[in-house]
């Protein structure tokens, strides 16, 4: 880990969907460029104000031309809500970047037929590491689940050869799970990030299958660099682990039993 703490300015602040928020800041730190599945504590107010903990906050794309930086996010508490207040030109504390994001090199060296499987804001992640597949020579298929409907899709379309979307409700797209349209037989592994229910069906699938699986974990961070404890997940060696600095991502097997 190789993370920093300094005050960003905003470059832009845009509305994605109903409570869904993107958020683009300017890097400055060119020797400490984030990369897929990493993520940065953002804090918008006072070290004395509440809430108390920063909020973390997955890379959602990373420009390593002009430095701009995007976390996508939903609005859901007083920290987020304080996020969506921003403004162009205003400032905020980040720490980062965090965590063990994907090794997209390894992954696209050593795999030809990847899918990347998503829900909800869980697809955060998946921008970046669809790029960095693609760049590597790996346009992996993006399966992605949601309630009702889509959102952020079109910026997955360069980077991805199909595009594949189930949705709860039926407005768009399949109509149920995201698995129910996923053939892991297909691929040579699987790469996922979303909510822990469909996470664990998308590793039980490719257990099934002996398709080998890497999953990027959600939890609430208090430090977001190891030292608090507070993100400890389980694994199968009965070891716990942090999820803020041994991953976020994780070969699902470890995770998942």
């Amino acid at each position: 880990m190789n993370a920093t703490s300094c005050n960003l300015t905003v470059l832009r602040q845009e509305t994605v969907a109903e409570d869904i928020m993107r958020l683009t800041v300017q890097w400055q730190d060119r020797s400490r460029e984030p990369h897929a599945g990493q993520f940065y504590m953002l804090r918008a107010w006072a070290a004395d104000a509440t809430p108390i903990l920063s909020r973390p906050i997955s890379v959602d794309d990373f420009d390593n031309q002009t430095g701009a930086l995007t976390f996508l996010y939903q609005v859901k508490g007083e920290g987020t809500h304080k996020l969506a207040a921003l403004k162009k030109d205003d400032t905020l504390t980040v720490t980062g970047p965090c965590g063990n994001g994907f090794d997209t090199a390894a992954l696209a060296g050593q795999y030809k037929r990847i899918a990347v499987v998503g829900g909800g804001i869980g697809t955060a992640p998946l921008l970046l590491l669809c790029k960095e597949l693609c760049r590597a020579g790996v346009r992996p298929d993006l399966f992605v689940g949601f309630r009702d409907t889509t959102y952020g899709m079109d910026r997955f379309v360069p980077w991805c050869r199909d595009i594949y979307a189930a949705t709860d409700s039926g407005k768009e797209g399949h109509h149920g799970l995201v698995t129910d349209l996923l053939d892991v037989s297909k691929y040579d592994i699987v790469l996922t990030c979303g909510p822990m229910v469909m996470m664990r069906g998308v590793y039980q699938l490719c257990a099934q299958s002996g398709t080998p699986c890497v999953a990027s974990l959600e939890r609430k961070m208090a430090c977001g660099l190891g030292a608090c404890l507070g993100c400890t997940c389980e694994t199968k060696s009965g070891e716990g682990k942090s999820v803020c600095k041994n991953g976020p991502v994780f070969d699902a097997t470890e995770v998942f039993f």
